[in-house]
């Protein structure tokens, strides 16, 4: 169902050309390179390679928001809930508004995002562990909201006090777009991206054993204190790398490894290489609304999509888990 969905959505999102619809005819004979120059670039120039970042920035944050669900065995933990993205957009701003003259772009913005990812989850896990329990539902998710409201709040003095060529571009992209995918930057994303998932697919039977607890894991043989360091350093890869040149997209990490789980049980077996398919055709599927609605709304980011859709499945899993957290 997932991989139909995805083709499903590909093609709406192909077809769009400003106020219109291109036809099947029209599509498929852009992709072959028989259609007209008009068509060609619409298709191949500007649908072609948003669509494929979509699929793997979708696919990246599906997956990873899964692997973390597992590893604090709590059903809030996103990479977005918990203030990764933050943390990466609060990197790639600064190596936006910073510059390294000698360094490329294309290699300090990604870095920096990495970075400042990885030290995000650091602090939100610390936090969570304080006094050397265990890593407690509501303590996570309220370390994970205090530290990215913080970071956001960092974000937006930078924005403040950014050169005003450099502050539309900031604004629009901490809402998150695939407007400005390009080859270059996929080339560099999406190696990063797909090693992870794979990496991260090599762990889901050691995942199934540390959602039993960390003592059950152990008599099973897993190395539990260094699967899940390794998992959460791939995962900060990742999500910088899903982040860093389209923006904060929320939510696709909550809404689809929880759709998936729903349906299919809790084996990450199914759910990561599901997720995977379902985070690609949900992003895409936004894109394609926020593409759609620009002829009413002008360009809309895909970040108030994806927020739309899944901020009410959140209040949901918030009310469903009342009772067992307390609150």
């Amino acid at each position: 169902m997932s991989l139909a969905l995805l083709l499903i959505f590909v093609f709406l999102d192909l077809s769009i050309a400003g106020k219109e619809m291109l036809s099947i005819a029209e599509v498929v004979d852009a992709l072959l390179g028989h259609g007209t120059w008009a068509n060609d670039i619409i298709v191949n120039g500007h649908n072609v390679p948003r669509i494929v970042f979509g699929i793997g920035i979708g696919a990246g944050l599906a997956v990873t928001g899964g692997v973390m669900q597992a590893v604090f065995r709590n059903p809030l933990a996103t990479p977005y809930i918990l203030g990764l993205s933050s943390g990466a957009s609060l990197g790639a701003a600064l190596a936006i508004i910073f510059p390294i003259s000698l360094i490329p772009m294309a290699i300090t913005q990604p870095l920096a995002a990495f970075v400042l990812c990885f030290a995000t989850m650091v602090l939100v896990y610390t936090i969570s562990r304080s006094g050397g329990s265990l890593v407690k539902t509501e303590t996570l998710v309220l370390a994970g909201v205090a530290v990215s409201s913080l970071i956001s709040a960092l974000v937006s003095f930078l924005t403040y006090v950014a050169p005003s060529e450099k502050m539309g571009s900031i604004v629009f992209w901490s809402m998150g777009s695939l407007g400005d995918a390009g080859w270059n930057e996929i080339c560099v994303a999406l190696p990063i991206i797909f090693i992870g998932i794979a990496l991260m697919l090599t762990q889901s039977m050691n995942l199934n054993a540390m959602m039993l607890g960390d003592a059950h894991a152990m008599d099973l043989g897993v190395d539990v204190r260094r699967t899940r360091l390794f998992l959460l350093v791939v995962s900060s890869l990742v999500v910088a790398a899903c982040v860093c040149f389209a923006g904060t997209i929320g939510f696709v990490g909550l809404v689809i490894p929880h759709m998936i789980r729903l349906i299919l049980g809790p084996d990450n077996r199914l759910i990561l290489p599901l997720s995977a398919v379902g985070g690609g055709a949900f992003v895409v599927m936004c894109d394609f609304i926020a593409h759609y609605a620009a002829q009413f709304f002008g360009v809309l980011p895909i970040g108030i999509v994806t927020a739309i859709i899944g901020a009410p499945f959140f209040i949901y899993l918030l009310c469903s888990r009342k009772k067992e957290v307390g609150w």
